[in-house]
């Protein structure tokens, strides 16, 4: 009877050994690590970063602008406008046009002769048509009330010239007119003719039936 108790004693302590060095061979606790850490890997939770919202509105490309719709004119096409307008340009008047007279110097030694020129400008925003040939224009030199000299008492050949002056154009005789101070008239072109005195002259010019506002004052010593 002892001995069995002994056996049956013997044989729990085996089965418990047993059963210990089971558990230190087969360390069922790294599956289970491992089931863990597959399960994390294999359902991730998604980030802020992941997740897209329908609801937000994609950009899209800018409309073109009323600039880009409406370029501005290339210098071909401004050039052709401005022909266009230089062809449909009406007589220049009065009043779209200043004349001005020019001399070259307010004062003249003895022996220097006045350089007389034309300058005109065109006042208005549209072009107009003018002549500007040696027929349109006069030249008038006086002292006082006596008039001295005038271009067209001996001109010869005279010719036209009609240009288009454009919108706010200015522009000036190519060659001045030398004055060679005497006296003219139709009767004296080719004879002798009368010395102008030492004192003040007023200048005067038309063109294209367009008469100077200001006349330019000179004097010759």
């Amino acid at each position: 009877m002892y001995r069995r108790r002994r056996l049956v004693a013997a044989l729990l302590a085996l089965v418990v050994i047993g059963g210990i060095v089971a558990l230190i061979v087969w360390q069922p606790w790294r599956a289970w690590a491992a089931d863990a850490a597959t399960g994390s890997q294999a359902a991730p939770t998604a980030s802020a970063s992941s997740v897209v919202d329908d609801a937000t509105p994609v950009p899209s490309s800018p409309a073109p602008s009323e600039s880009a719709a409406s370029p501005s004119p290339t210098p071909t096409e401004t050039a052709e406008a401005e022909d266009e307008d230089a062809q449909n340009a009406e007589p220049c008047t009065t009043g779209d046009v200043t004349v001005a007279a020019v001399a070259d110097k307010g004062s003249y030694g003895t022996g220097e002769l006045p350089n007389l020129s034309i300058r005109l400008t065109n006042d208005t925003e549209m072009p107009c048509v003018i002549n500007v040939g040696t027929a349109a224009q006069t030249f008038e030199i006086t002292s006082g009330s006596d008039t001295w000299w005038r271009s067209t008492d001996c001109q010869k050949e005279p010719s036209d010239q009609v240009v288009t002056l454009g919108a706010g154009q200015t522009v000036a005789s190519a060659a001045p007119i030398v004055w060679d101070r005497t006296r003219s008239s139709v009767d004296s072109c080719d004879g002798d003719r009368q010395k102008a005195l030492p004192g003040w002259y007023n200048l005067t010019v038309s063109i294209g039936g367009i008469e100077s506002v200001e006349p330019a004052q000179f004097t010759l010593r």
